[in-house]
């Protein structure tokens, strides 16, 4: 679709609005069966970003404008 940006969300293709994706729509998007409880943690981070940060991690809260192609690794862990 064209008003939609193809990212990379653990090696697989999702489409998204364009502009800013949050730390929450990735984790949805990665683990959408996963029920999200106290005890799993995630991890986002990301590559083929924009010129000004190609690369890095999101924490809980941040977000950050997506660009086509970019790469997004979102793993959960157990806090236990």
């Amino acid at each position: 679709p064209a008003e939609l940006v193809c990212i990379i969300v653990n090696t697989r293709q999702k489409y998204v609005a364009p502009g800013r994706i949050s730390f929450a729509q990735l984790v949805a998007l990665a683990f959408p069966d996963l029920p999200i409880g106290p005890n799993t943690a995630f991890t986002v981070s990301f590559r083929k970003g924009r010129g000004d940060k190609p690369e890095g991690t999101l924490i809980e809260g941040e977000s950050i404008k997506v660009k086509k192609g970019m790469v997004f690794n979102v793993p959960a862990t157990d806090k236990s």
